[in-house]
């Protein structure tokens, strides 16, 4: 269980606002890199889960999670983290209603639902279910553990990335008191009333 989820969003948020901001770079380009980042801070932040599982992993996530916004609130000095970002850009099209932005979240959700459902059935998939219900047992079965939950905590922090990146698309700006322990603990709740072991629980557990 991760107490900072948050925490990913909100580096999927900035490294949006910054890639199209100061960099200009197009936003179907910028969306997935900054979820390449989340990814790469969840695989990072995944490291110590070799050695520590249950509360004390939460406790490392919730550390990460506060870490996140020190370094976020003294990176912006006098700005206390706010930063605006560009509405997002498609070809032509500029994306300013709620509606357009609505069928574009819409696009990203399907898609983001029907890879995670492939997923489960794949090979890896299977592995990170085995991993998940009894890690020791995975491994006498030849199972990774280290490189498979790196890979489950990559995955999650890239979805919360690409999450991040499309709430500061829609808000247009973006402050630390967006991604709070609270929200984190609402992404906890929401799973656990969907569903910890159904691919669309989750889903269920957010409407």
């Amino acid at each position: 269980i991760s107490l900072g989820h948050a925490a990913f969003m909100a580096i999927g948020a900035y490294t949006l606002a910054v890639l199209t901001g100061a960099l200009r770079l197009p936003f179907l380009l910028a969306v997935p890199l900054a979820a390449l980042v989340a990814f790469a801070l969840g695989a990072l932040v995944a490291l110590p889960s070799l050695r520590i599982k249950g509360l004390y992993l939460a406790i490392a996530t919730l550390a990460f999670q506060f870490l996140t916004d020190y370094a976020i609130i003294h990176a912006a000095g006098e700005g206390l983290g706010a930063i605006s970002v560009r509405a997002p850009r498609i070809g032509p099209w500029i994306l300013r209603t709620e509606t357009a932005m609505y069928y574009l979240v819409l696009v990203v959700w399907l898609a983001g639902g029907v890879f995670a459902a492939n997923l489960a059935r794949t090979r890896i998939g299977l592995a990170l279910m085995a991993v998940r219900d009894r890690d020791y047992a995975a491994q006498v079965l030849g199972i990774n553990l280290l490189a498979y939950k790196v890979l489950a905590f990559g995955l999650a922090a890239f979805y919360a990335g690409i999450a991040g990146g499309l709430w500061a698309s829609y808000n247009r700006l973006v402050t630390p008191e967006h991604f709070t322990i609270t929200q984190s603990i609402d992404y906890v709740a929401m799973i656990v009333m969907g569903g910890l072991t159904s691919v669309w629980g989750p889903h269920l557990g957010a409407a």
